[in-house]
């Protein structure tokens, strides 16, 4: 009975160490995440592997597992920035992005887990900066929103592509201008608006103005060639044909008088 606590206390002390053992070197990596290796004995970061992808994982319990998302995120930035003419934009952006998988232990190395604030905003903001500074507030309100929003991202994605991260997209959400130049420039679009239909309806009359004009040409050559067709055989021709006519009607009496000089008969008709 008295060796018994003797030979228990050691058991209990080796099944302890192997608990907190496996505790230190069990490592479970959730979903969505990746795990950066460091070797405390062997020279640290692991590089030139892939991360330790998702589910349970035995690592020595003197090594080291940081556990990144590997999922795409999202930045959002209101960035104040000066257009062509030095005003100042309110830019309203954001970005798609996640770390390269395969690099995630080179971007551990070298940048560390806050990796967004060391490298991601920087560069965006440089790159917006970068890109509204070449457009007027007016190119900015108006009609270049996607185009800064296309040179922003290639901009980014430029920068970021060096240090081991995927810049998926950018998105800018919001142009806010001083509302003295966002009147300005709505008055202007206004003006130019009316100016547009003024120039269509000036059009649209100069059309009808021609339309008329050469049905009237039209009207007047054919009068030309109608009258030139008219022989004076051809008017003897129709006053004959008026003659029989008037003549057969029943209640007409029709009394000859001589020639014109046209030598058509002159009559006198009533009812």
């Amino acid at each position: 009975m008295e060796k018994l606590p003797k030979i228990a206390l050691p058991a209990i002390i080796t099944v302890v160490a192997l608990i907190i053992l496996l505790a230190k070197s069990a490592v479970t990596i959730g979903s969505g995440e990746a795990g950066v290796l460091y070797k405390t004995f062997d020279n640290g970061v692991v590089t030139d592997q892939p991360p330790l992808g998702e589910g349970f994982h035995i690592i020595a319990p003197w090594n080291k597992v940081i556990v990144y998302e590997v999922r795409q995120q999202e930045l959002f930035e209101k960035m104040k920035v000066l257009s062509s003419n030095g005003l100042e934009i309110q830019i309203d952006a954001s970005a798609w992005y996640q770390p390269v998988y395969n690099d995630l232990g080179n971007l551990h190395q070298s940048l560390g887990e806050n990796y967004l604030q060391r490298v991601i905003q920087p560069a965006i903001r440089s790159a917006a900066r970068s890109v509204v500074g070449r457009y007027t507030p007016e190119q900015l309100y108006s009609s270049k929103r996607d185009a800064i929003q296309d040179e922003i991202f290639l901009e980014t994605k430029k920068i970021l592509d060096k240090q081991f991260v995927q810049l998926n997209e950018v998105l800018v959400r919001d142009v806010t201008l001083p509302n003295t130049i966002k009147d300005a420039i709505e008055r202007k679009l206004k003006q130019e608006q009316e100016s547009l239909e003024y120039e269509f309806r000036l059009v649209t009359a100069a059309k009808e103005a021609e339309k008329v004009i050469i049905e009237a040409e039209g009207k007047a050559e054919s009068n030309r060639i109608l009258s030139a067709s008219l022989t004076d055989k051809i008017l003897q021709d129709k006053g004959i044909d008026a003659t029989i006519k008037l003549a057969e009607s029943p209640n007409t009496k029709v009394i000859v008088i001589g020639a014109g000089d046209s030598g058509l008969p002159l009559i006198l008709g009533n009812q």
